[in-house]
């Protein structure tokens, strides 16, 4: 039940290899043409230049964004720190007072 079903392929995926066949007596055999050399397809992106200009607004901008992420992370874990704080404050105080009453 819990085994997963596999499918089965009737149909081989691969690309098939031919297989070397030796000429038979008398026959000549003649050699195929040289495959053409394949040309890099052309990219139809645009390629993207930067400019002294732009480069330092990039970097500019990435530090600018780094620095608030950043100024985030610290506030976020200031504020934990400070609930926790005030928490074991509020803890301390409230035990005091339950051990004030516990004595009398």
């Amino acid at each position: 039940m819990l085994r997963p079903k596999i499918p089965t392929n009737p149909t081989p995926t691969g690309v098939p290899i031919p297989l070397p066949v030796e000429p038979a007596a008398g026959v000549v055999q003649h050699t195929p043409a040289p495959a053409p050399v394949p040309v890099a397809p052309v990219s139809s992106r645009p390629v993207v230049q930067l400019t002294p200009g732009a480069l330092v607004a990039l970097v500019g901008g990435g530090t600018a964004v780094v620095l608030v992420v950043g100024t985030v992370l610290v506030s976020l874990l200031l504020a934990v720190a400070v609930t926790a704080a005030s928490v074991a404050v509020c803890a301390v105080v409230l035990r005091s007072m339950a051990n004030g009453q516990h004595k009398r």
